[in-house]
This record gives structure tokens, sequence and C-alpha cells, in this order.
């Protein structure tokens, strides 16, 4: 192992005992206060605010949201104390006093009041922190966000601290490109073909939060090195008919609609999301490059813009059943249509050698392509909570059903210096590309309390996947008939088989928590090309162990250190061999023989709550082997042909800080920061592929009401330049601007933003290698502006919570 890795797992394992000594000196013991929170009709209230005040002075000590059952515990030392309990359409309710002693407090069940009875009725309720901190993960309730109104998924991560999505969609997180996407907690079709990308095809305004995890337990499949983002979609179990509606208008042209309605009846709850969207987004790139070849140098400049033009509609429907309030079972089914429509024009302005004034050929490539992705989710899970709290079994079962067919034309044009034809004919071109996807994903968790706060989990995860790509490009001759192009036309497949046990276990002993568990993986993926029958089997089994320590400092201050071992298994796209080819000089592609790359994650984190906010900051580890990255290569003709390859080592070190504070009643800071260094080795390839590079990027939202019920947002992004093993990437710096006014009796919000307000969010890189060197600036979306009316049906408009209410 790493050197600074085995420092770090001597440090680690060295804090354990102290952290222990220091809480068995605390001479105080503290004791859980227990309870359930029920409406009028006894079913329990799920999710609510759970607030413990000290009676003497009415202040915050510390606070809880409840789970799916209602039911919450909260832990503090002896003395009196009362109970803030508020949740969106019921009355807050304040609990008469009470006393702790040396022993456990159950409060037996609780009854909230019902506020939105009718329309006439809907009260301004509290609302969760835009965003919450727990020292495992990050949540952040996107709908509060402004600048989230009218788009997409992809458009909410570009907001969310430690997250960044560069002009593909490609997702990274504190850097690491290999994030594992969940949708409601497992894997989606939507990022199976595309990966970060497909979320441009869902509609923000179905997204409840997003959870980030940066270094998961082994509860957690062992895929993602950087951590999981966790994507949540809306869905409501409050009694009744209830629901949200939205309208959305946008140029570049942005249209769209949105329903998000709930109806729950005694045990039945029904709940159905559907969106509807077409947007045209325009799109930009230029590139520049020099060849060398002995004493000669080739240079040529490429410029191209693009509209991707695509209707989206998502409709994904449900029914819950309540065998009782602690025994739930939910069948739900999503269904996806995407259509797309993407013309492209390149332009290659080649130059006279050892000139980049004169040029000395033009030419002019157009694509037209027709896309269309049918994909269904079938799903089933069981939940089922016990008598004790934490005592619970889930199971779930989905069925994924995917498919992509791709069908593009490509004609391209010689011109000569001065715009005129030249004598080389014209070249036209066919690409056809069908996808497949069927996946099978079993999965069974159970938890089991034992002792007073003691806690054992564990559970299996059984998956299955299978996919295809049929894929031919022909030529038009000239004589009219299409021929297939050579080493263009095969048949890829790719089987995929990964099995799982987990078991952890925990405790808590005053002050001092600790979990540690052990995750177990077996991998068997195959890959056929079927034309040359070229076979590559994968089999392997790895164990992944993770600990979490975490001791409750005074004033409410939390510390914890954690380790976790992680992979990123090569997928689909990693894999396959097929190239690009709307671009003729520049491919990218897969490689069948690219290795899983894995990780030791350790990382220090803590939490500080108080009065008007909370803070958290974080120091981070990561020592990697096998690390996966794209290496672009370049031919004698100038011809590039980008790939992920294995290099040997990187070594990253960071430290992150994520604040939220209210400086007025009226004005709400939210901010984050993130300083690291990244070694990088590639000697195993080439001596020339090593980096160290310093870098951070930072983050600052600042939003403020003026006049009545009118909210103005800004929100400032920065990325600083970082060195790659073949390059360096540029600064990004961005600007968005959103305003937001409540209407329609506060039953309706409308809300205008400004997204990318410079037209700034431009992607620029440098690349190098022995025979090249290359610039290139991509905008793959440019300045959007959006008009978004969201209309409640017996909901609460939500406002921010105090800040530093919670334990969030």
């Amino acid at each position: 192992m790493h050197r600074t890795s085995t420092h770090l797992i001597v440090l680690f394992f060295f804090l354990l005992p102290t952290l222990s000594v220091a809480q068995a000196i605390e001479n105080q013991r503290q004791a859980w206060v227990r309870g359930t929170i029920i409406d009028e009709k006894k079913a329990p209230i799920p999710f609510t605010t759970v607030a413990l005040h000290r009676a003497a002075d009415s202040a915050l000590v510390k606070g809880v949201v409840a789970d799916e059952a209602g039911m919450f515990a909260l832990q503090t030392k002896p003395g009196n104390y009362f109970l803030r309990v508020s949740a969106v359409s019921f009355k807050e309710k304040i609990s008469p006093g009470f006393t702790i002693g040396e022993q456990d407090r159950q409060l037996g069940t609780m009854t909230l009041m019902a506020t939105a009875k009718r329309l006439d009725e809907v009260v301004v309720m509290g609302e969760k922190s835009q965003m919450e901190l727990a020292l495992d993960k990050r949540i952040f309730n996107v709908g509060k966000d402004l600048a989230n109104a009218g788009g997409t998924a992809s458009d909410i991560l570009k907001n969310i601290p430690s997250v960044a999505v560069d002009g593909e969609g490609n997702v990274s997180l504190r850097g690491s490109n290999s994030v594992r996407i969940l949708i409601d907690g497992k894997p989606s079709g939507l990022v199976s073909f595309k990966g970060g990308s497909g979320l441009q095809q869902l509609q923000g305004s179905i997204i409840e939060r997003v959870e980030v995890i940066t270094n998961p337990s082994a509860r957690y499949e062992a895929e993602g090195m950087g951590g999981i983002i966790n994507i949540v979609l809306k869905k409501e179990r409050k009694e009744g008919i209830n629901g949200s509606f939205d309208v959305i208008t946008g140029y570049p042209s942005n249209f769209g609609a949105a329903a998000n309605v709930n109806y729950r009846r005694k045990n039945l709850n029904f709940f159905v999301n559907y969106t509807a969207s077409f947007r045209n987004t325009p799109g930009r790139s230029s590139l520049y490059q020099e060849v060398y070849d002995a004493n000669t140098t080739y240079v040529y400049r490429q410029n191209s813009t693009n509209n991707l033009k695509g209707q989206n509609n998502n409709a994904r429907a449900g029914i819950d059943y309540y065998f009782s309030p602690k025994s739930i079972l939910t069948g739900s089914y999503t269904w996806r249509l995407s259509k797309g429509k993407r013309f492209a024009d390149i332009q290659y302005l080649d130059y006279l050698p050892n000139s980049n004034h004169t040029i000395q050929a033009i030419t002019n490539r157009t694509q037209d392509e027709t896309e269309t992705e049918p994909n269904s989710e079938y799903v089933v899970s069981y939940k089922k909570t016990f008598a004790r709290q934490g005592h619970e079994l889930t199971a779930d079962i989905r069925y994924l059903d995917n498919w992509e067919k791709s069908d593009q034309f490509f004609n391209q044009k010689m011109l000569q210096p001065d715009g005129k034809p030249s004598a080389v004919p014209d070249v036209l071109q066919r690409s056809i590309n069908d996808e497949t996807e069927k996946q099978l994903l079993i999965q069974v968790d159970y938890v089991q309390p034992f002792a007073k706060d003691g806690k054992l989990e564990g559970g299996m995860r059984l998956s299955s996947r299978d996919m295809t790509n049929d894929y031919t490009v022909t030529q038009q001759s000239s004589g009219g008939s299409w021929t297939p192009l050579p080493g263009l036309t095969n048949d890829f497949l790719y089987v995929e088989k990964i099995n799982a046990l987990y078991g952890i276990v925990g405790n808590k002993m005053r002050k001092f928590s600790y979990q540690m568990g052990l995750r177990a993986e077996w991998t068997d993926v195959t890959t056929t090309l079927k034309q040359t029958n070229d076979v590559n089997p994968r089999s392997y089994a790895n164990l992944f162990p993770s600990v979490h320590a975490t001791y409750d400092l005074p004033h409410q201050h939390a510390l914890q250190i954690s380790y976790s071992r992680r992979v990123r298994r090569p997928q689909y796209n990693d894999l396959s061999p097929f190239m690009t080819f709307s671009d003729n000089r520049n491919f990218f592609s897969g490689n069948p023989d690219l290795n899983p790359e894995f990780t030791n994650a350790f990382e220090i984190g803590h939490i500080k709550y108080v009065e008007k906010g909370s803070m958290s900051s974080s120091i981070y580890y990561r020592h990697t082997t096998g690390k996966i990255i794209r290496i672009r290569r370049v031919n004698e003709q100038g011809n590039s042909t980008t790939r992920p390859e294995n290099l040997a080592t990187e070594d990253s070190y960071g430290a992150e800080f994520t604040g939220s504070y209210a400086l007025y009643k009226w004005w709400k800071l939210d901010g984050s920061v993130n300083f690291f260094r990244a070694i990088t080795n590639g000697g195993n390839l080439d001596a020339s592929y090593q980096s160290d590079t310093y870098s951070w990027f930072t983050r600052l939202t600042s939003r403020f009401t003026v006049l009545k019920n009118t909210d103005i947002q800004m929100r400032g992004n920065y990325e600083a330049p970082q060195k790659t093993p073949q390059g360096s990437r540029k600064a990004i710096a961005t600007l968005d601007l959103s305003f937001s006014k409540d209407i329609l009796n506060n039953n309706g919000t409308l809300v205008f933003n400004v997204i990318d307000v410079f037209n700034s969010r431009r992607y620029r890189s440098i690349t190098e290698g022995q025979n090249f060197y290359t610039e290139s600036t991509s905008q793959g979306r440019l300045r959007q502006f959006n008009l978004t009316l969201n209309y409640r049906l017996h909901q609460a408009k939500k406002k921010m919570k105090d800040p530093g209410e919670g334990e969030f």
C-alpha cells in the first residue's frame, strides 16, 4: 500500500481508542426520548420535524426528522424540556413540559391537527432547509432553489456543492468523475447508455431532493470511487388529494408541463408524476490543433455549432398499500419516451504546413440525427417496521427495459481556399445504432437493534444486466448503393452479473458511536463482438470494508472519522469499442481491455450548528490504483482517438467547507469551497502521463426577500484551473440570477431565472502529446431564460426554516 495511505490508516485506528477514552470520562449519562407522530385519523405522519427545547430558556437543544412511520428518537442530558413538532399542512404543536432523568423517556403518540382542509385555508408552514447536513451525507432540497425552476436533473446537479457537470453532461464529485448516480436509491435506465448526460432528459420539477454521500458505508454498493449521488423523486403520502403543477416556458425554446398528484384514502395511497417537455438546446465548440512531423507543423482549426431539439415524456405511477401503519407494499411503473433531432455543422480549416494563416482547404460536414428512446421500469417494494425503533425489513424487486435507436446522416463537402467547390466528390455516410438493456435487480435489507443502542444490519443484492449494441456505418457510392465501411459494423454484447452480501454492526456508548461493515461482491462480466467472435470474459470477487466512528462534542458539535474501499468497474460505455462518427477527425470510444480501478477513501468530518445556521467541514484522502482516465492520441494525418485507459495510481487530498447562515430573516447565504491536490501517475503507459495539480472550486448563493412574497436569488460558481496528465483545464466562472413571486393567494409561485447570465459556462482545455498540441472550447448550452408557474393543490407553500433548527 502507498506509504501515505499506510500512515493514515495507522492514524485512523490510533484515534479510535483516543475517542473512546474521551467519552469514558464524560460523567453525565444521556437518555433517549422517543415517540410517534400521528394525525387525527391515527395515521402516522412521516418526516415530521421534532425539535427539543430547554424549558428554562426555550433554547433549541437538538432536533430530528421522524421516519416514514412517524417515529422519532433523540438523545439528551437529564433536565426539563418541551417539544416543538411541525409538519407541512399541519398545525404546529408544542408539547407539555416533561423531565428526563437517568432512564429513557417514552412519550407515546402525539396528534397533529391538519390545516389544509380547504383551499382558502392553506397556510404557510415551515420547510426543511435547502441544505441539510448529516455526518454521512448532505441532503439538498432542490425545490427551494430558484435557479432550478424550469431546468433538468443535469441543471440541478450543477447547483449542488462539490458536484460539477461538464459540457457533455458528465458528472464529477470532488473532482472525481467516478460517481454512482442513483434514482430513488436504485439504478436507472436514464444513465445506462449515456451516463450522467442522460439526466438531461429528466425534468427537474419532479425531483424532491438530492443526497450526496461522499464516503458510503458497506450498506451501499461499492461502485463509485468519488461517492454516490442519489436523486429522490417526489411522492406524497398525505390524506386526501393534493399535488402540485408546473408550467414552463423559456428561451432558447424550453416548454414544459409537470403534474405531481397524490390521493390517499385510509390504507391506499395513489401517486402520479408526469412531465412533458420540448427543448431546443443550441451549443457550440471550437478546436485548434498542431501536429508535428520532423521539422514540419500541420495546423487546422475546427468550429462547430449544433442544435438538439428534444421531446421528453416521463410518467410514473404507483400504489402504496398499508397493511398497517408499519407495513407498506408499493408497486410502481415508470415510462419514458424521448425523441430527439440533432443538427450539427462542422467546419475544418486546414492551413499550409508551417503556417497558421494561409488556408489550404476547407471541409464542411453536417450531421442530421434522429433518436428515439423508450424506457420502462417496474418496481415492487415492501417495508416492514417493527415495534422497536430501528427494527425494520425492506425488500425491492426492480426490472428495467430500455431501448435506444439512433439514425444519423453525414454529408461532407470539400471546398477550395476561396470557398468554391473543389474537384473532390461529396461524401454521404449513414450510421445506425440500436442499443438495448434489460436489468433485473433484487435487494433485501434487514436491521435488528440489540442491547440499548446497538444495531446489526445485513442484506443481499442480486443484479443481472444484458446490453446489446448493433452498430453499422455505410457510405454511398457513386452509383447510389450503400457499402459498409471496414471495421465499423459489428454487434457488441455486454452481460453483467453482480451479487453482493453485506453486514454491519454499530453501537453507541454515551457520546461515542461506531459502525463497522464488510461487503462482499462477486462480479462476472463478458463482452462479445459477434462478427469477429472476440470474447472477453471477466470474473473477480472483492471485499469492501467500511468504518465510521462518531463523537458528539459539546455545544452542538460532532466529529466523524470514516474509511471505505470503493471500486469503479468499467461500464458498458467504457468497454464498447465503437467510435463516435459525427466528427470524422476526432473519434471517441471505449476500451474492451479496461480493468476496474480501486480506491481506499479516508475522511474526517465535522458539523457545527449555530443559532442562525450550520456549517460542516471535512478533510479527505483517496488512494486509487488503476486510475481510469481518457487518453487522447493523434496520428500523422491529424486524426485523434480518445479512449479510457488504466493509469498506475492517483493520490488526492482535499478539504471542504460547507455552510448556511441567515444574516437576517430576509437574507440567507449558502456556500461551499473545496481545495484539493491530485497527483496522477501514468508512467505505466507513458512517462509523460504525469500531473500534480492544486485546484479549488467554490459556490455561493445569496437569497433575500424584498417587498411582500418576492424573493431574489443570485448564485456564483467558480472552478479554478487544474492540471491533467495530458495538459490542463482552464477556469470557469458563472452567475445565475432568479426572481420569484407568490400569487393566487399564495397557492402559486411565479419564478423567472437567467441561467449563465454572462454566457460564460465554457469548458476550455489544453491537451498535449509528443506529436501534437490541442486547444478546445465547448459550450453545450447557451444562456437560458426560463419562466415557471407552480400551482399547489391542497399543499402549503413552503418557506425557509431557521437554519439553526434541528440536527439535519
